[in-house]
């Protein structure tokens, strides 16, 4: 079992950075895979990031590459993190955190966050 809280979401002008954090409960963090999911209002929920158990493999949908980067902590704080730049007002979104157990499979994340809101403003 893993909970999974996220947080750093807010209000940002457009071309402006921002840093989600998602802290995870649990002994075997270091086992799960992690993403970054998020959905516009009235919009299906989208695959953003993820990053392996070890983070040797990592994985952006195509609208955040070279603008997004996730990492993760196992050591110390079992913390993913998703670092948000060049934001756009297309990335107003609530973002969710989650995690699978075994490798990115991005259909078949089983433990959610309660997400964290994200607006850009123009």
């Amino acid at each position: 079992q893993v909970q999974l809280v996220e947080s750093g979401g807010g209000l940002v002008q457009a071309g402006g950075s921002l840093r989600l954090s998602c802290a995870a409960s649990g002994r075997t963090f270091s086992t799960y895979s992690m993403g970054w999911f998020r959905q516009a209002p009235g919009k299906e929920r989208e695959f953003v990031a993820a990053i392996s158990w070890s983070g040797g493999s990592i994985y952006y949908a195509d609208f955040v590459k070279g603008r997004f980067t996730i990492s993760r902590d196992n050591a110390k704080t079992n913390t993913v993190y998703l670092q948000m730049g060049s934001l756009k007002p297309e990335d107003t979104a609530v973002y969710y955190c989650a995690a699978r157990w075994g490798s990115h499979q991005p259909n078949a994340y089983n433990y959610w966050g309660q997400g964290t809101q994200v607006t850009v403003s123009s």
